[in-house]
């Protein structure tokens, strides 16, 4: 995959599921954090999925999908403290650190750009260094609009004033992409498998990252 490096002044990179394998936080949405409600309240396993699936799916799209406090409050669970009994399970993506190392070298601008909370954030930085890689780490809640609204990128050219038509967007979630797009953002890319634990998805009308190493050539 031939990137025009040339033109291309500054990249913004997601963090879950695109930097960081995406069967953290899926195990925890939909196992962990439903077993720990089922504990709570007496439930089946089953019977707690039933219950909070539809509530999960019903905030996807919205920052509040993407706030432990939020959550934290609807379901009166600490969710900080329930990730961090599976924080073992966050780790970066076999072939993000050699991509990571050239771009600090690059001469270019790099921003990691997450809709992930705060406290979410901070817990993967306990595990994986991130940090040193970016010039900002920007959460979406800085903001108080998630990626897949136009407020966000427009938020983000105030805050950082960086050009989107010299941008390169690298994300694993395919509504965010599409924002980006509208937005003006030249250069975007999908990622072909952000949970190791799962098959490669359809990216529909995105090329996709299936190797970061596929992108030095040129850099």
């Amino acid at each position: 995959m031939q990137l025009p490096w040339n033109a291309l002044d500054c990249v913004l990179l997601d963090m879950d599921g695109t930097l960081l394998d995406l069967h953290f936080d899926n195990h925890f949405w939909l196992e962990h954090l439903p077993a720990r409600y089922a504990d709570k309240h007496g439930f089946t396993l089953q019977h707690a999925k039933a219950e909070l699936y539809p509530l999960f799916a019903a905030q996807q799209g919205q920052l509040s999908w993407y706030c432990l406090d939020y959550w934290a409050r609807e379901l009166d669970l600490p969710i900080v403290g329930l990730k961090r009994e599976i924080m073992h399970l966050i780790s970066l993506r076999d072939d993000a650190a050699a991509f990571l190392q050239a771009l600090q070298h690059s001469g270019k601008r790099v921003l990691l750009i997450t809709n992930a909370h705060r406290d979410s954030l901070s817990l993967k930085l306990e595990r994986v260094e991130l940090a040193p890689y970016f010039e900002r780490l920007i959460s979406a809640h800085d903001y108080g609009f998630p990626k897949e609204q136009q407020a966000f990128w427009q938020a983000l050219v105030s805050d950082t004033g960086i050009d989107p038509a010299r941008s390169l967007f690298i994300d694993d979630s395919l509504p965010v992409l599409r924002s980006a797009q509208r937005f003006g953002v030249a250069q975007l890319l999908a990622v072909r498998q952000p949970d190791s634990q799962k098959g490669p998805k359809d990216t529909e009308e995105f090329a996709a990252v299936e190797d970061y190493r596929a992108l030095l050539s040129g850099l």
